[in-house]
């Protein structure tokens, strides 16, 4: 079951045959938790043989209108209109995941310890993405969210100086995880290792208006460095170093710590819910896949949901 405000959106851009289809393909999802194209074929309730159960659907995932900025855009900037007044903060997560030969470069927004999923694209690589396929799947969002004020997060591969520096001159805020082995240099002293800092668990510092590695032509941010205290027997290997154009340490360690809730997102997706992992399909098919798990998240999500706006 689509929520009511769905409906009108997709039946836009959408044949009355492919609405009836992608109601289909949803409500399999939210059932067998798969998206192998075989099990679906096998599963979705079509007065059609399987082989060209299969067929139907491969044509389906071909088609341009499961466009995820036509589709769910306007379903995403719908679903944060009811939840989140304009000018308010959002946390942006922007985060990568990579399995067998697929490498997903995602953009979500942090609400209530859950990733809703906004953006994403595949990288035609292996391995770390860098500051034009950043700024390719960030702009969009930006665009899409400009009523609000966004802070992007990140972990350690998104440490780059460019993308910081990027985001300020946009006007946005930032928090993003350095890696310790990072330089950096207090006013009028020498670089040092992040990793140098003295630390404890427990322990937190904030160091205003520093130089973060020794590359030239890059302003100064801010330092804010975390070591979280032992929690249930359990112990950080080692300090968050975050930079930031935040101003407190309070304020970023908060924030920094809503990305956990995109590692969540990301379970969902692969083994540990819709199972992407055994998709095999085509990187054109598997954003569409996505767009389809997103759709069918959301709406699990939001009929958990007791607040009447929906």
């Amino acid at each position: 079951m689509l929520p009511s405000f769905y409906q009108p959106i997709l039946s836009k851009y959408l044949s009355r045959t492919q609405l009836i289809t992608l109601k289909m393909l949803v409500w399999l999802l939210q059932s067998q938790k798969q998206v192998k194209i075989e099990r679906l074929a096998a599963t979705i309730p079509l007065p059609i043989q399987q082989n060209s159960r299969r067929r139907h659907l491969q044509r389906f995932l071909k088609s341009n209108a499961l466009s995820v900025v036509l589709l769910w855009f306007p379903i995403i900037e719908e679903i944060l209109s009811r939840l989140i007044k304009p000018k308010s903060q959002l946390i942006i997560a922007l985060d990568r995941t990579q399995w067998k030969d697929n490498n997903i470069l995602m953009v979500s927004v942090i609400y209530q310890k859950r990733a809703l999923p906004i953006y994403w694209c595949l990288l035609n690589k292996d391995g770390c993405s860098n500051l034009q396929e950043q700024q390719k799947v960030l702009r969009p969002v930006i665009r899409l969210l400009k009523h609000y004020q966004l802070v992007v997060i990140g972990d350690r591969e998104f440490h780059g100086i460019e993308l910081a520096s990027w985001l300020h001159r946009q006007g946005l805020k930032y928090v993003f995880r350095q890696k310790k082995d990072t330089t950096f240099r207090k006013k009028r002293q020498d670089f040092q290792p992040l990793h140098t800092i003295p630390l404890s668990p427990g322990d937190r510092r904030f160091y205003p208006d520093v130089n973060l590695t020794q590359n030239k032509g890059f302003g100064r941010c801010n330092l804010a460095v975390y070591w979280k205290r032992k929690y249930r027997g359990k112990q950080e290997k080692e300090p968050w170093y975050l930079s930031t154009n935040l101003t407190d340490v309070s304020t970023t360690v908060k924030i920094y710590g809503q990305r956990f809730g995109i590692e969540a997102m990301f379970k969902d997706c692969k083994t540990g819910g819709y199972n992407l992992e055994g998709s095999q399909a085509s990187p054109d098919r598997l954003v569409r896949l996505i767009l389809l798990i997103a759709i069918a998240m959301t709406s699990a999500w939001l009929q958990g949901q007791k607040n009447s706006i929906f």
